[in-house]
């Protein structure tokens, strides 16, 4: 199973997430871990290849933005909470800052 890795503040960032959603998203990783795919999901070429936001449909709409494409690990690069239809680029754009540090680890 791969390691979970945080970048930035994602790991404060799903701790503020209420109870239910924090467990839920935790179900998901676990499932990226595995190697598995989440339930729900959609690729997010523009933060960078191999890059997915996790929706997680619980108490509101919550979002974790990962690659799991690497062999070491999992890397959350964003959580947050979705108020509006479309993802607010300033998000994609943190997330895809994110995605690049951990190029750069590589």
């Amino acid at each position: 199973m791969k390691s979970l890795e945080f970048v930035g503040s994602s790991l404060d960032n799903l701790r503020n997430f209420p109870a239910e959603a924090r467990r839920a998203a935790g179900f998901e990783l676990n499932s990226v871990q595995q190697g598995l795919m989440p339930s729900d999901w959609k690729p997010m070429k523009g933060v960078g290849p191999g890059a997915m936001e996790i929706r997680v449909h619980v108490l509101g709409e919550w979002r974790i933005i990962c690659v799991a494409k690497f062999a070491d690990a999992v890397y959350v690069l964003h959580a947050f909470q979705k108020r509006t239809r479309k993802t607010r680029q300033e998000d994609i754009e943190l997330a895809r800052r994110h995605y690049c540090e951990i190029g750069g680890k590589r």
